[in-house]
This record gives C-alpha cells, structure tokens and sequence, in this order.
C-alpha cells in the first residue's frame, strides 16, 4: 500500500462525489461518517470553527477502499481498514504535518492507527470511549408493556429535552457536549440535529425520551435514549426505543442503528431484547505527548 493511494481534499463536494458510493455500501457500518459528513456538508466552514474540513480516500484499483476525516473536535475518525493500511495512512498524515487530537475507529483499525502514529510522532495513545454497535433485525415490542404512548417532542418540549440531554451527558462523561449546551449552543452540540420522541404516562408525564438522526443512505441512527434515574426499571427506555425505531422504518430506513455502552449490561440487553444484533466494536484513542 502505497501514501499516495491515500488522496486528501478539502473540497466536500468532490470528496463525496468519489466517496460517496463506498460510504453508501455498508450504511449501518459507516453510519457516524455518513451523519457527520452530511452536516459538514450543510454547514461548511462554520462546523469547524472558520477551517476547512479535511477528508481522505484510500483509492486503489480504481476503487475507494476506505476513508477518513477529521472531525471539528481535531479526531481522525476512520472506516475499517487493513493493519498495513492504518499504518500508511498514520505514516502519510505524519510526513504531511497533520496532527489530529486521536483517532475513531473500528476497534482493530483504531488501534492499528495508534501503534502506528506512537511509531511516527512518540505521541502516547490513551483510550477515551468504547462502545458497541448495534442494527436493528426483527423489531419485538417489550412485555410487559408499559402503559402509555409516544408522543413527538415539540417547540414547547425544547426546555425539557436540553435538560434531559444534558442529564445523559453528565452520566456518560461526555463533557464537550456539557459546555455547548451550558454555553448555549445547541445548535452545535450532537444533538441540534436531533428528533425527538418522548414515552409518556397515561396522564401525559414524560418519563424516558429517544431521538434519532435524519436518514442518510437509507440509515437513521437511534441517539440517544434517555430516561431519569428515579424513573428507571418501569419498561419506558424500551418502549420508546421500539416507537422511535418503527418511525424509522415507516419513514424507509433500511438501517436502524444505535451505539451502547459495553459497560452497561442492562442496556445492551435491553436493545437485544427489542430486536437488536451486535455489528463492531469501536474505540477512540486520544494522542498526547503530539
């Protein structure tokens, strides 16, 4: 494998227009490049703060073999390659002056990339996030079922849900997410983007929330699903994980998706239980010492 397989551009348009079938092939496994480039696409600049946005192909034999980008919090985020692969694409950043923050990936990808950039630039990768991959298979409503129904959250809910977003960031330690919703960029945050869908009581009480992405390539994402911690174990994170993924397949996805956390095994069974199977594992690694 050769660096200059490896093409880089800035231009998001042409990028796509080269990439954007190999991205579409496999839409649950690349379902974070897809919802990210798209809104790079939307906003340009203004996403990543004035700078271009960086992205790459892998090209051989005429065809994308693979593909990368930097995100505007400075991650290489990957799509699954080879070990050679990773190690030529870190061997090309490196020799360019490219210095991304760490690396998202595929487990093996993403920790192929690492030991290479540790090789070329002594910056020392840490691992920051783990998570599974879920697609939905055969939907299969909860039972029990819990008593109520879904409602879409709306203009006046939008108090509501920041509350409830943040309340889930705080849980999971995701604290860039925590400063634009306290600085008051919503709009900037992952889930500006987001529809929302709570599970109310019979008396209308909001008790769990889920949204999901737009659909891209037939591809919508479940993100996040929320309910608070003094409302848990009564069925309501199911329920309204099971209305939102059929939103999504009335709407025509083909690919309902979701990310767990490995380390919460409630979770993880929940999702198998309502029809869920188990895709990849991801991890991220932050680089210091760069």
């Amino acid at each position: 494998m050769r660096p200059d397989d490896w093409q880089l551009t800035h231009d998001i348009d042409h990028f796509l227009a080269r990439a954007g079938d190999f991205l579409r092939s496999r839409p649950a496994l690349h379902n974070t490049p897809l919802t990210d480039i798209e809104k790079l696409r939307k906003r340009g600049p203004e996403a990543h703060a004035g700078d271009p946005a960086v992205l790459g192909r892998l090209e051989s034999g005429g065809e994308v073999r693979g593909i990368c980008y930097r995100t505007p919090r400075g991650y290489l985020n990957i799509t699954p390659l080879a070990a050679e692969q990773a190690g030529t694409l870190a061997a090309h950043l490196a020799a360019l002056g490219h210095r991304p923050s760490g690396v998202i990936a595929d487990h093996d990808t993403a920790t192929a990339f690492a030991e290479a950039w540790r090789r070329h630039t002594g910056a020392v990768p840490t691992p920051f996030w783990r998570t599974h991959l879920y697609r939905l298979g055969t939907l299969t409503p909860p039972r029990p079922h819990p008593e109520g129904r879904a409602r879409t959250a709306g203009a006046r809910d939008h108090a509501q849900v920041v509350r409830w977003c943040r309340e889930f960031c705080v849980e999971v330690g995701e604290q860039h997410s925590i400063d634009l919703i306290d600085a008051g960029s919503w709009a900037d945050s992952r889930f500006g983007d987001r529809h929302f869908t709570f599970w109310e009581t019979p008396e209308g009480t909001p008790v769990s929330l889920a949204a999901a992405t737009t659909m891209v390539a037939g591809m919508i994402r479940v993100d996040p699903v929320y309910t608070p911690a003094h409302l848990r174990g009564g069925g309501f994170a199911g329920a309204v994980t099971v209305e939102v993924s059929r939103a999504a397949l009335a709407s025509g996805a083909t690919d309902v998706v979701l990310f767990t956390d490995p380390a919460n095994p409630t979770s993880n069974a929940l999702y198998q239980r309502v029809g869920y199977v188990h895709v990849a594992d991801f991890t991220g690694y932050r680089f210091a010492g760069r």
